[in-house]
């Protein structure tokens, strides 16, 4: 760059500096104040979850029927039916013995079977609501110079908190 363009540049800076400080016609420092309490801000959110548990019941189980009872009295009903028919009636006479027999048989071996019980697990479950406190920031109140304020603020400060003051005259434009 040539030196005439940087002796312009220098100059407008230069020159801008009373603009930049007639815009900021106060002044500011940090100091601290005395906290006096601090209220944490607690809300409560609701949130649902499940609740489920295993419960045991017991439920009949069919037991396996027996098969021999009516095997046995199908035989012996026909063996029976064959003995009191005749010529052709000898035939039906078998068969319906064989049938009366078999129901006999069947259910004098399975009347007296027990029936089984096994326990079964049952799962329950149901909504219930949950609550959670959460802070959602800390109101302080603190002292600076006699005056009390109270302000909201994301954390605890402690004993002290720090604070920007800003001096401006009343009658500042």
């Amino acid at each position: 760059m040539n030196l005439n363009v940087k002796l312009i540049i220098a100059t407008l800076g230069i020159s801008a500096l009373p603009l930049a400080q007639a815009q900021t016609s106060y002044s500011e420092f940090e100091d601290f104040g005395r906290v006096v309490r601090v209220q944490p801000r607690v809300e409560q959110i609701r949130t649902p979850r499940e609740e489920c548990r295993t419960e045991y019941v017991q439920v009949p189980v069919q037991q396996q029927r027996g098969v021999g009872g009516g095997i046995v009295g199908g035989v012996v009903g026909g063996l029976l039916g064959n003995q009191v028919g005749s010529g052709s009636g000898r035939v039906a006479a078998t068969a319906a013995g064989a049938i009366a027999g078999a129901m006999i048989g069947d259910r004098s071996e399975n009347a007296n079977r027990p029936q089984g019980v096994q326990e079964q697990a049952v799962r329950q479950c149901r909504v219930v609501d949950a609550y959670e406190s959460r802070t959602n920031g800390y109101d302080v109140t603190y002292e600076y110079r006699g005056q009390t304020y109270t302000s909201l603020m994301n954390r605890d400060p402690g004993n002290r908190v720090r604070l920007r003051v800003s001096v401006q005259p009343l009658d500042a434009y």
